[in-house]
């Protein structure tokens, strides 16, 4: 660069008694390969400044890793963890992903830049189900904060759980009765707890079970398929991976969530309509004062405000939400704390003797009893520890690229927490695989459900933390309490019990849990 500089400065002067213009053209030339000189060197300078990307396995040509992926991603992210690293990247397609399995990495995520990683990428699913409206998948902005302060607001405040706790206890009542008229026979846990949670969400949400129609009949059929949508979500899904392809549908996926769609649409359009004529009936001036909270949020949504503004969509999609997160969670997180419990018969006679020191056997379960109920809530930690209920969270997305962990992730990544590996992980925990409670009892660190401490986030943490923790953690500990406060159980004979778990968006037991339970206490007016 300097020969050409002295070049053009050699012709200058040789050429000295020609017209002015001459240098104007020298000084031209000269700025113009400064320039060049000046840009090659910046660069370099960005390219070496700029971090590369996480590593990862190659995968193969425009398909990328997901023939290789399997059925249980959280295993198999597990795994590759320990080849990569902490922090990897997966190509499914045209869709990088990044898997993150370290608490660290999981702080710099949910806190450091919760804001960059606040935001989703509805799957098709989602978007079948209720165009992406809901506090789930709603795009982190004002829409989602508007419709998650009223959820948390009317639904899941102190207050307004407590003023519903009578509702929660006539369902649980109801259970124990029928379980009780069962003793000695064969029951499916999960049917019971699924049973009591549906009625006591749609009790809340408006003020009705699935009155007027086949009880046992519709019952059973919104089971089956909220078990089926969240292996839908779950799903290694060819449209979300090629955008381009998803009006062909080639796995049916679309189809499928289509028609679960329709049945929860057609019970919220009932609850809608029904909770419509209620207000029509008793008109402005002869209100009681007691109002289901589909009662409140339509009246919010009749006379909205710019802070409380949304839409009928985005109201179906929040009531579409509670009802299925409010149940298949809770139902599945009964199931593997009773199965762990019915694997280690020891601590299932210690939250009983808990339980008959805090209750007594002449009485009955009470929330005022849950906060006492310290092993117990152990136990279900422990379980939460070894089976999260969404072992990798819902997948974040960045609104920016940005570095993490030293690497670059790149805006609308997808980003996924491996809480089933740091919740395993041997460098965390002492036994990691073993079913100990007692590492929850007087522990110094703070293991609660808002993900606090990022080595324990069954729940997810920051502000994606699932908004509906106060009334889950209510009704499960609810359920767990009176199920063993109130029976002896075991299982069947000649039958063995399986910890296999199904792969799905929520992880559940691969075979129900099917046990026997006897009545432990000698008043049967208690049940």
């Amino acid at each position: 660069m300097s020969n050409m500089a002295f070049s053009i400065w050699s012709r200058w002067c040789n050429t000295s008694d020609e017209k002015p213009t001459n240098l104007i053209e020298m000084i031209t030339s000269i700025v113009a390969v400064f320039a060049v000189i000046l840009f090659l060197w910046n660069l370099k300078n960005w390219r070496k400044r700029v971090p590369p990307l996480p590593p990862g396995p190659r995968g193969l040509p425009i398909i990328g890793y997901l023939p290789f992926l399997g059925t249980h991603m959280h295993k198999t992210f597990t795994k590759l963890a320990g080849i990569y690293g902490p922090i990897y990247k997966l190509w499914f397609g045209s869709k990088l992903c990044v898997v993150v399995s370290s608490p660290s990495l999981a702080k710099e995520l949910v806190r450091d830049q919760d804001t960059i990683f606040a935001n989703r990428h509805p799957p098709v699913v989602a978007m079948v189900l209720h165009g992406g409206n809901d506090i789930a998948f709603l795009p982190y902005g004002p829409e989602w904060r508007t419709l998650r302060k009223l959820f948390v607001s009317k639904m899941m405040s102190n207050a307004s759980l407590d003023a519903c706790y009578a509702l929660r206890k006539q369902e649980v009542k109801k259970i124990l009765r029928e379980v009780y008229n069962r003793s000695g026979k064969a029951i499916a846990i999960g049917e019971l707890s699924f049973s009591a949670s549906i009625n006591v969400i749609q009790n809340i949400l408006w003020g009705s079970t699935l009155q007027g129609q086949n009880m046992t009949h519709l019952g059973e059929e919104l089971r089956e398929s909220f078990a089926e949508l969240m292996v839908l979500f779950g799903a290694t899904n060819i449209s979300d991976i090629f955008p381009m392809l998803s009006r062909f549908d080639i796995q049916g996926i679309a189809k499928r969530t289509k028609k679960i769609a329709i049945r929860f649409e057609n019970v919220i359009d009932s609850a809608i309509e029904r909770s419509k004529n209620l207000a029509a009936i008793r008109g402005a001036g002869n209100n009681d004062g007691k109002k289901d909270f589909l009662q409140i949020f339509l009246e919010l949504q009749e006379h909205e405000d710019g802070a409380t503004s949304f839409t009928m969509t985005q109201l179906k999609a929040m009531l579409m939400d509670i009802l299925i997160g409010g149940t298949d969670t809770t139902t599945t997180m009964v199931e593997w704390t009773m199965a762990e419990l019915m694997q280690h018969p020891k601590v299932m006679k210690k939250v009983q003797e808990e339980l008959t020191e805090v209750v007594g056997t002449d009485g009955s379960v009470e929330e005022f009893h849950l906060p006492k109920l310290q092993y117990l809530d152990a136990v279900v930690k422990e379980t939460m520890r070894l089976h999260p209920a969404v072992p990798l969270l819902v997948p974040r997305c960045p609104s920016r690229s940005t570095i993490v962990g030293g690497y670059t992730i790149p805006k609308g990544s997808r980003i996924m927490l491996n809480v089933w590996a740091i919740q395993r992980d041997p460098q965390l925990w002492d036994s990691p695989l073993e079913f100990r409670p007692e590492r929850f009892l007087n522990s110094f660190e703070n293991f609660d459900y808002l993900g606090n401490n990022f080595q324990y986030m069954p729940f997810g943490s920051g502000r994606r933390v699932c908004p509906g923790i106060p009334l889950g953690e209510r009704m499960l500990m609810f359920l767990l309490a009176s199920f063993l406060h109130s029976f002896e159980w075991k299982l069947p004979n000649d039958t063995e019990l399986d910890l296999s778990d199904k792969w799905g968006l929520v992880i559940k037991k691969l075979k129900p849990l099917v046990v026997i339970p006897t009545p432990r206490l000698s008043n049967s007016e208690l049940y």
